[in-house]
């Protein structure tokens, strides 16, 4: 099976073609970049098909991270992967970008990851998860919105694990947690490589079904919240 993975989520623009039968990545494009992820996503998918001379037609599933992450870019990656889904009619899946982000980062043999993305002052979004030796992934601690020091207490648990993720470095050098590893940039960051192996192993969804999880309240959500508790004060 051919899946084609597309990573919105944060400051990396991403996309991967992957080959489940083959267990093989077919072809990779990622940029970090400034510019908004409607103006490269879609130009980094047409490279992948003219490097490897595929279209969308030979693909058989499409994944997109689906969140934790930056609002704009999950509803960018969101909605280009189910206008190509419903354009060519065919499944996809969405996918935690802390779960790829582990996927992505774990070695070979048995090993604890914890994905760190920046949230917003003093809190980040985090995941853990259990890798054993044939490569079965666990959830340790469900994706959430956590206070930085909670998370070290967390991380604190485990006899080693390894940090990835945007908001790994900067923890990193915060906090030194002793049992904690960086894993190396070229990882850190999404590369769709992850959410094209989770996708392999994921029951297949109707784009109408992919929506956003951005475990806190977008900004029009915050103001309601505030204008109504301003009402009901007054």
């Amino acid at each position: 099976m051919r899946i084609l993975g597309i990573d919105t989520s944060g400051t990396v623009a991403a996309a991967a073609i992957y080959d489940s039968d083959k267990d093989l990545l077919l072809a990779q494009q990622l940029v970090y970049t400034k510019r908004t992820h409607s103006q490269v996503i879609l130009p980094l998918v047409e490279r992948l098909f003219d490097d490897t001379g595929l279209s969308l037609d030979d693909i058989d599933k499409i994944a997109v991270a689906v969140g934790p992450g930056s609002y704009t870019g999950l509803r960018i990656g969101i909605a280009a992967v189910k206008a190509m889904a419903f354009a060519q009619s065919k499944p996809c899946c969405g996918v935690s970008t802390l779960k790829a982000l582990c996927f992505q980062a774990h070695l070979a043999g048995e090993c604890v990851v914890c994905a760190i993305m920046k949230a917003r002052k003093g809190l980040v979004y985090a995941g853990i998860y259990h890798f054993d030796k044939y490569g079965v992934c666990t959830p340790l601690m469900d994706d959430v919105l956590i206070s930085e020091e909670d998370l070290l207490c967390a991380i604190s648990e485990y006899e080693s694990i390894m940090l990835t993720g945007d908001g790994a470095s900067d923890f990193f050098a915060e906090y030194a947690p002793v049992k904690a590893l960086l894993v190396s940039a070229e990882v850190r960051l999404q590369n769709g490589t992850g959410l094209c192996k989770i996708a392999a192993d994921s029951i297949d969804e109707e784009p109408c079904q992919l929506e956003a999880r951005y475990l806190q309240l977008v900004k029009a959500e915050k103001d309601r919240l505030l204008e109504n508790q301003y009402k009901n004060k007054n």
